[in-house]
């Protein structure tokens, strides 16, 4: 088969198998679209009530959000309304007192009734034993809120419930469902301006799901129309979305990691590379020895080892020789066996045994080096 034949056929089995993988594709598969809710970023992640200042924008009213109660920035007029989401006992006296002024003149301050806390009730100056507000450890129930057209929902489901003491001058109230006293939202008369108590603000907070619809539910819409309504349109909503700031470990721990976790990582590993390495035991270096006797014994090793045994006697016979020149100077100054015989008088000792102490050893005679070397020693000691 010649060569433009071969790419030929070639050709024809490759787009053939194209042919069949876009064919086997195209019935397999259909094209299809599906809305998939992406998780919030930005300002949504950390402001919960970012979805009803927008929705309040775009309304045609004028909001705002802060993450704490600021009043001399807010700068409040009698037609603003003020909605606070965290725990209003965290208010100072101060902050207190100037709202309660605000209010008295035509404001509408909303609070969220927060559990009953025996650390925390029973200020006399704080804001809601001002108004009457008495915190309750009730179990919540939810309580039915129908809107024409629209399938019943279920408000109220969770958070705290409050009672009222005599004081408080309540325009609406929403009881429990529960046949108790508790309630889950009332509407109290504070001068000229209003104050309405939650038990819950949930429904106002963003949706974060399916299940969570938030603001998007036309249910939600209209309740929260309803609680904003004593100064809806007329002055600025003020919305606190967290008047405790959250702390900065925590913060850092559960955001900046991205940022920590590297530096942690690279921390261990110069840790690591720096750290000393343990190997297996060595023996511990010797100490250098300074004992004369350890010299001089290694250096009589030294001489053993290497045959020259007659240079070690010969040291011990000149000590014990110099000892008799200062001790018996007669006995030392004669030779031969008239020395031996007058270094045993001396001592009292046999002459054979002397005479053999000041023969020489054979050099290859360790007993007989050691004996003789012992007897000179001796006979040394004695003079």
């Amino acid at each position: 088969m010649s060569a433009p034949v071969r790419n030929t056929v070639i050709g024809v089995v490759v787009l053939m198998l194209v042919g069949l993988i876009a064919s086997w594709f195209l019935s397999s598969f259909e094209k299809g679209s599906e809305e998939i809710t992406l998780p919030p970023y930005g300002e949504p992640t950390y402001n919960a009530l970012y979805a009803l200042r927008e929705t309040l924008i775009r309304d045609g009213s004028k909001a705002e959000s802060r993450r704490q109660l600021d009043l001399p920035a807010m700068q409040l007029q009698p037609g603003d309304t003020v909605l606070l989401l965290d725990d209003p006992r965290q208010l100072t006296p101060s902050q207190v007192e100037d709202l309660l002024d605000w209010v008295q003149f035509g404001g509408h301050l909303l609070l969220r009734a927060p559990d009953a806390d025996e650390d925390l009730d029973g200020n006399e100056q704080g804001l809601l034993e001002r108004l009457g507000v008495l915190t309750s450890d009730a179990t919540a129930r939810c309580q039915i809120w129908q809107v024409e057209g629209q399938p019943s929902h279920d408000e109220f489901c969770s958070g705290s419930r409050f009672t009222l003491a005599d004081k408080a001058r309540a325009e609406r109230r929403w009881a429990d469902t529960g046949g108790d006293d508790t309630l889950a939202y009332a509407r109290l008369r504070y001068g000229l301006g209003r104050v309405d108590v939650l038990g819950s603000m949930d429904f106002l907070l963003n949706g974060e799901g399916a299940h969570d619809t938030g603001l998007r539910d036309i249910a939600h819409r209209d309740l929260t129309r309803l609680l904003l309504a004593p100064n809806y349109g007329k002055g600025t909503t003020h919305l606190i979305y967290a008047m405790e700031m959250p702390s900065l470990w925590k913060t850092l721990f559960q955001r900046g990691w991205p940022v920590w976790v590297p530096l942690l990582l690279a921390l261990l590993a110069w840790l690591w590379m720096r750290c000393q390495r343990f190997g297996a035991l060595l023996p511990s270096p010797r100490e250098d020895r300074r004992s004369l006797l350890e010299h001089v014994r290694a250096s009589g090793e030294h001489l053993h080892r290497y045959g020259k045994s007659a240079l070690l006697y010969d040291a011990v016979r000149q000590a014990f020789l110099a000892r008799l020149r200062r001790r018996a100077p007669v006995a030392a100054a004669l030779t031969g066996d008239a020395q031996a015989q007058a270094i045993a008088d001396h001592l009292q000792w046999p002459i054979a045994r002397v005479q053999t102490a000041l023969q020489i050893p054979p050099s290859q005679d360790d007993i007989a080096l050691r004996e003789r070397i012992r007897l000179l020693i001796q006979m040394r000691n004695q003079l």
